[in-house]
């Protein structure tokens, strides 16, 4: 227990704001699904739309706060842009943590939305 404690004493405030800021780009039950479903293979929007069921207006957004995360990347096709889990994500996710694990993340990530996902705000679908 102490080792843990010194672990996270020795992150600097800036480590602390990144890891935080990474952690709320995945607390999102949306952004988890996505991160999920890229994690099986690549897939553009239309493809993500099949199985996400949210506006495609709020798709993008999602995708677009993974990329700022640096969680996704995306590579165009034609006119279609492929969006992918970013190479160095799980390492960067388990460093985000507040102790260092010996395996980083479950081999799994879950494979379906909550049931119950949080009631959209007014102007949001």
């Amino acid at each position: 227990m102490v080792e843990s404690n010194v672990v996270e004493l020795s992150r600097t405030a800036a480590d602390v704001e990144a890891s935080v800021g990474l952690l709320q780009a995945i607390a999102d039950p949306i952004r988890w699904t996505v991160l999920n479903r890229l994690s099986n293979k690549p897939s553009c929007v239309c493809d993500l739309q099949s199985h996400i069921p949210i506006a495609a207006n709020l798709l993008s957004y999602h995708l677009k706060m993974l990329r700022e995360a640096g969680l996704v990347t995306t590579s165009r096709r034609g006119r279609w842009i492929d969006y992918a889990l970013a190479p160095d994500a799980e390492a960067r996710l388990a460093a985000a943590l507040p102790t260092a694990l010996p395996t980083a993340l479950p081999t799994a990530l879950p494979t379906a939305l909550p049931t119950a996902l949080p009631a959209a705000r007014h102007g949001e679908l």
